[in-house]
């Protein structure tokens, strides 16, 4: 195992092995923070379920109050008014058959992707292309759908999907190192709120094990789980 750089070392020097509030977790993050580019906030989530079972996945997606700090490249693949609808309301490309076959030919020049229902059909052929980038559209995260404006002023305002592991858990990013303290802290509360509302039924146990937080490259701070309590 590779040993961690200096730079790496101090900032972790500067964290105490123990669990922080909300506040002084993201407050310790900014204060250790090394790399020279504005880096994302990262909410990791161990969960109690067991994703092997349908019943138990937790996924879904969360508005952020102050947004990601990403400009987010919006494309949409629809056809008739529709086009003219998502060029209206922002999106960066728009297109229809033709823009599924510049995809299937390589092209994944955007960060998300919205499909209209009835242009699933072609979209679906380009499932081995899109899924492993998590770009496929899907029902359940609002990127397939007739209402194409607000699915584009959703993304575009900071929309995150958040989806557990094989492993149980959850990673998303709440923001940029160079946000304050208190929109890091209210966004992270709105993820961490969202996946406390995402709760399977079939969830037993302890449902939230642990919550760490930590930068691009910097190292991890343990999250009190009074968090999900509040």
């Amino acid at each position: 195992m590779a040993k961690p750089g200096k730079k790496y070392q101090a900032a972790a020097s500067k964290i105490e092995d123990r669990p922080y509030e909300l506040h002084d977790a993201i407050t310790v993050i900014k204060d250790s923070a090394f790399a020279k580019f504005d880096e994302t906030v990262e909410v990791h989530m161990r969960l109690g379920v067991d994703p092997r079972h349908a019943d138990q996945m937790v996924r879904g997606t969360i508005v952020l109050p102050h947004g990601t700090g990403k400009t987010m490249r919006v494309a949409v693949i629809a056809g008739g008014e529709k086009i003219k609808e998502a060029e209206a309301a922002g999106a960066d490309l728009v297109g229809g058959d033709d823009l599924v076959e510049r995809i299937s030919g390589g092209f994944i020049e955007f960060d998300a992707l919205v499909a209209t229902p009835d242009m699933m059909k072609g979209v679906g052929r380009l499932g081995k292309i899109l899924g492993p980038r998590g770009l496929m559209p899907n029902p359940k995260t609002g990127t397939v759908t007739f209402d194409v404006t607000k699915a584009i002023k959703e993304i575009k305002a900071g929309k995150v999907e958040y989806r557990v592991d094989k492993t149980g858990i959850i990673h998303a990013g709440v923001g940029k190192i160079s946000f304050g303290v208190e929109k890091l802290s209210e966004n992270a509360r709105a993820l961490i709120d969202a996946v406390n509302k995402a709760k399977p039924p079939a969830a037993k146990g302890k449902y939230v094990k642990a919550i760490h937080m930590a930068s691009t490259m910097g190292p991890s701070v343990t999250v009190t789980n009074t968090v999900v309590e509040k």
